[in-house]
């Protein structure tokens, strides 16, 4: 348990912090799941909105720290080729 008033404060700032990354985790996946569902429906033009809809989210979640970049760019590229399958 936090007994110094320094520790105490970082355990709150830690709470707050956890609860703004784990909302924005959860943004990010469910733009990753609306791709998934697109992809796997066959609707290519739907695919390609999603995925234009999901990039922005997923370079915040880098500039907030929440996800690695190449991790982000590794979930786009990984994504678009498949996006682009769907039209061959």
């Amino acid at each position: 348990m936090a007994n110094s008033p320094q520790a105490k404060k970082r355990a709150r700032q830690n709470e707050r912090r956890y609860a703004v990354n784990k909302a924005r985790r959860s943004r990010i996946r469910t733009f990753l799941r609306k791709v998934e569902e697109a992809i796997t429906s066959g609707d290519q033009a739907a695919a390609a909105t999603a995925l234009r809809e999901a990039q922005p989210e997923l370079m915040r979640g880098v500039t907030k720290g929440v996800l690695h970049k190449n991790t982000a760019s590794r979930k786009m590229s990984r994504l678009a080729s498949r996006v682009k399958a769907l039209n061959a």
